[in-house]
């Protein structure tokens, strides 16, 4: 009896399956869902979990994606109330809707990993090619574009793919493949600038590693989830060891990581040994605008680096030049799409011949320089919101930001001065400006959104006017109309700064084939998180787990950074400890000491203070008690401090670095 009620299971399962597509009214709206299945539950009846999937559904084609590697099941079109009652089954896990995404950058993401279906290039013609054009370094491309063109069309919220300007194929047609790529591993470029800017020879972070790219995002139209999860499954069932990705949440709102594809497609990785590095996004300066906050996966954000590309502009008080332009501030125009320099908002009898100011605010910098391109030169003058921090674009006359007080200052002289003058004197390339790193204005901010207790973003990176190669399909501009042709360009995103931490790593899996993807930045456990669910648990790690009834606490998770929050409401002298626990992967016989820098009203002991590492002992524990004043606590004006606490061996050859932030928060 036993056996028979077996054999029978599987055709019970599929009959409760194929009850669904045909029951639903075909007046409802299509929308595009991914289902996360049990896949150990697949009846064997079904040679292929494919095989499965598709026997649910009348018309196989609404299946749009089966994944297997990152995590298990399929993606599809559906409606809303089909796709509720699947959510029902048992064996599914749980179901969510396709996202739209932004690409962190005007140079955009890229992932890493392998496939031979397409050629690279749709429109080549490969007969010309010669064993001297290859130089291994590009291994292979693909393109995922099935659930966007389900999801976007004529007449949407957002258009489909437009093939007049873009390639159905990896083809890069913006620019985004080409220059994070040769970022993370580019070859030697000589003689390689922009328009002579940043003059010498460019390369990768990582110059011999491979490279096979992964296309999921278009020019016009952006990135979607489900095709960003499938370049994921594919990218670990081909075996690549890093994965780089510059997208992030278009809507501005954390996603918890069982409804977010990234961070599920970046768990699936790791768990396979590969490292994952993201972008934090470009949304910055504004608080909680990280983005990629699962702690599996590395968060960069973008500083400044020790070089820049200056120019003085001299006011006619000033009495150096001989040759001196009127100056145009344009808010005397009372009309703010003047002020801004948005298009069709200025008179060209007006701007020429003259230098305008412009505040830098919300349409692209160099489409200000296109709406003036007959004056003499242009001001870019910053807001309050990005302070002094400057970046470099490919305008299209001659132009100079200026931070925010010294644009403050420019604008007082304009308005104060009945004959305002000004040139522009372009210094060119100057190398060693102090100080660098500093976080670039655009950065996003954390704190982390999800889980306060877990710093975001972890890493800083150059990614402040990086030179970088560059398509010659358009302009090194955004703008249609810009038709000029570079090998190169000068970018400034947190793409930048995540490719170069993808290139470092490689260089570290390179030098330590054996170390983990935790290995390279610290040990994590996502149970310390403290999901409760066992079946949200699985949706991210593919297997059923069971939390303790005891919540783990989030700020012992092993991570290099600590936060420590404390109420408002407290007074007096308060303490939170933390745990964490360290290897150590250099010499066998090291000690190393302990320095914590000092904080005004807040105390921080250590215990051990000396971490003693042994051939027999390599991995040791230790304390951390953070322990606040609060009549004597003075934060910033980000309402946090920040310190850190410093391990060094005898000779200080090696130094181990682990930030520390206190700051207080109103209870809930």
């Amino acid at each position: 009896m036993a056996t028979l009620l077996y054999s029978f299971l599987p055709l019970l399962v599929l009959l409760f399956f194929s009850n669904f597509s045909k029951s639903f009214s075909t007046d409802e709206a299509i929308k595009t869902f991914i289902f996360r299945v049990d896949s150990q539950s697949k009846p064997s009846i079904f040679p292929t979990h494919y095989h499965w999937y598709t026997s649910e559904f009348a018309e196989p084609t609404r299946i749009l994606h089966t994944f297997d590697s990152v995590f298990h099941g399929f993606s599809a079109c559906l409606t809303e109330t089909h796709a509720a009652s699947l959510s029902n089954h048992p064996l599914v896990l749980d179901v969510f809707e396709n996202r739209h995404r932004q690409l962190h950058t005007t140079c955009s993401s890229q992932f890493l990993g392998l496939r031979n279906q397409h050629g690279l290039w749709s429109n080549s013609d490969y007969a010309r090619f010669v064993a001297k054009n290859c130089n291994r370094k590009l291994i292979g491309a693909r393109f995922f574009s099935k659930v966007h063109e389900a999801t976007v069309g004529p007449g949407g919220p957002i258009d489909g793919i437009n093939e007049t300007v873009e390639f159905m194929s990896p083809k890069d047609a913006n620019g985004q493949g080409t220059c994070t790529a040769s970022t993370a591993a580019g070859k030697h470029a000589f003689r390689s600038s922009m328009g002579g800017y940043a003059a010498g020879i460019a390369k990768g972070v990582a110059p011999k590693a491979r490279l096979a790219v992964y296309k999921v995002c278009w020019k016009s139209s952006g990135c979607f989830d489900f095709d960003i999860l499938a370049a994921f499954d594919a990218a670990v069932n081909d075996g690549v060891d890093v994965i780089s990705i510059s997208v992030g949440g278009g809507d501005g709102i954390s996603t918890t990581y069982h409804l977010d594809p990234i961070a599920i497609g970046a768990y699936g990785a790791v768990s396979p040994e590969v490292f994952v590095s993201s972008s934090t996004g470009n949304d910055g300066p504004n608080l909680m605008s990280v983005t990629n906050l699962a702690h599996w996966l590395v968060t960069v954000r973008a500083g400044t680096i020790d070089r820049n590309f200056s120019a003085d502009v001299i006011l006619s008080d000033g009495r150096r030049l001989n040759s001196m332009y009127p100056l145009v501030y344009l808010e005397k125009s009372k009309v703010l799409s003047a002020s801004l320099c948005m298009e069709n908002s200025l008179d060209p009898n007006v701007v020429k011949g003259k230098i305008i100011i412009y505040d830098r605010k919300s349409n692209p910098m160099v489409a200000k320089g296109m709406v003036v391109k007959e004056a003499g030169g242009m001001i870019l003058a910053n807001g309050a919101s990005n302070g002094e921090g400057l970046v470099d674009n490919a305008y299209l006359l001659p132009t100079c930001s200026l931070g925010s007080d010294e644009g403050d200052a420019m604008k007082s002289y304009v308005s104060s001065s009945p004959n305002p003058t000004a040139t522009i004197d372009v210094k060119g390339t100057v190398i060693g400006i102090k100080p660098a790193l500093v976080v670039a204005s655009f950065s996003a901010r954390g704190p982390n959104g999800l889980n306060l207790e877990i710093l975001k973003p972890d890493l800083i990176a150059p990614g402040v006017n990086i030179l970088a190669d560059w398509t010659d399909v358009f302009g090194p501009t955004d703008l249609d109309s810009n038709q000029r042709k570079t090998g190169f360009n000068i970018l400034s995103r947190t793409s930048m700064a995540c490719s170069r931490v993808s290139g470092a790593t490689t260089l570290l899996k390179s030098a330590h084939p054996n170390w983990s993807p935790t290995a390279n930045r610290s040990t994590i456990m996502t149970t310390a998180i403290g999901y409760y669910n066992p079946k949200l648990v699985q949706v991210v790690t593919r297997s059923p787990a069971v939390c303790p009834m005891k919540k783990p606490l989030p700020e012992n998770l092993n991570y290099p950074s600590i936060v420590a929050l404390f109420s408002t409401t407290l007074s007096g002298r308060t303490s939170k400890t933390f745990m964490r626990t360290v290897t150590n992967v250099g010499q066998a016989n090291v000690v190393y000491i302990t320095k914590i820098g000092a904080l005004k009203g807040v105390t921080v002991t250590v215990n051990p203070m000396k971490l003693v590492f042994t051939p027999m002992v390599k991995k040791t524990s230790f304390f951390v008690t953070i322990t606040v004043d609060s009549k004597h606590l003075v934060l910033d004006d980000a309402e946090v401090v920040f310190r850190s606490l410093t391990r060094t061996d005898g000779n200080n050859k090696h130094v181990v670095r682990s930030p520390i932030l206190v700051t207080q928060l109103d209870p809930l």
